[in-house]
């Protein structure tokens, strides 16, 4: 048992550094920067082949208003950090090592939550988002109608060709909503937008460094907080494989932390 401690302190030590180290470069970079009060952000994991293609479809201003893309570079050995600083405002924050997906997410809600932005629009970073959607998925933020936005490929089209994932979603939409009381259709997607006082609130209690999708969402309607949908399209990766495993492999962990949030939250 000592031994787990410390190991686990160790762990979380190094990963503070890492994510330290990130940000000390970030403000080496741009002293002083404030983002705007909607930031799009994309954790990006050696997607050097698709990151291009997504920050090349990003609005130019959403509903008119201007707003920060944030790339969060969860390490890797590719060029992905490099590309996404030749976009001109395009705020990257790069990890020295790979800390998961879910440190990623967690690092830019922290981002967001201490330069006092608004609302966070999450995003994936293979293509697989269309970004011409953004607007449609902030307007129930906006309209003061949601905290919490999913782009539902199951209200909207699924042009991807995993009919295996495809049949997870729904089954795990369902788990969940028997879990919370919810009626959502797709609670397995990257395509979010939140408000950044609701991240406030629950950042502290998100420990998964992988699969936070459904750790966010359950803890997010177990406090309380107001969830909903709007269709989206769910793409094709631009190139390249996931990151997630095998379908199998990565249905045995996203279940595992389904039901260790709804414990930790129930």
């Amino acid at each position: 048992m000592v031994n787990d401690d410390l190991e686990q302190r160790r762990s979380k030590d190094l990963r503070q550094y890492a994510i330290a180290q990130a940000l000390a470069h970030l403000d080496t970079e741009r002293p002083g920067y404030q983002p705007e009060a909607i930031v799009t952000a994309i954790c990006a994991y050696e997607e050097e082949g698709n990151i291009a293609g997504v920050l090349e479809k990003m609005p130019t201003s959403i509903d008119g208003a201007p707003y920060t893309t944030l790339v969060v570079v969860d390490g890797g050995e590719d060029a992905t950090a490099s590309i996404a600083r030749s976009f001109p405002g395009v705020v990257v924050i790069e990890f020295p090592v790979n800390l998961g997906h879910g440190i990623a997410l967690q690092t830019a809600y922290r981002y967001c939550i201490s330069h006092g932005v608004t609302y966070v629009v999450t995003l994936d970073a293979d293509g697989q988002n269309d970004p011409a959607e953004i607007p449609q998925i902030l307007a129930p933020l906006l309209a003061d109608q949601s905290d919490f936005v999913l782009g539902s490929r199951v209200l909207g089209v699924d042009k991807t060709s995993d009919r295996i994932r495809k049949g997870g979603v729904r089954f795990f939409s369902f788990v969940i909503n028997r879990m919370t009381g919810a009626g959502l259709t797709d609670t397995s997607t990257g395509y979010r937008a939140m408000r950044v006082t609701m991240l406030a609130d629950i950042v502290d209690r998100l420990t998964q460094q992988q699969y936070q999708t459904s750790e966010t969402l359950i803890t997010c309607l177990k406090r309380g907080w107001r969830a909903s949908e709007v269709p989206t399209i769910w793409h094709p990766r631009f190139s390249g494989e996931t990151k997630k495993g095998t379908t199998w492999i990565y249905g045995l962990r996203y279940a595992r932390v389904v039901f260790g949030t709804w414990w930790r939250e129930r």
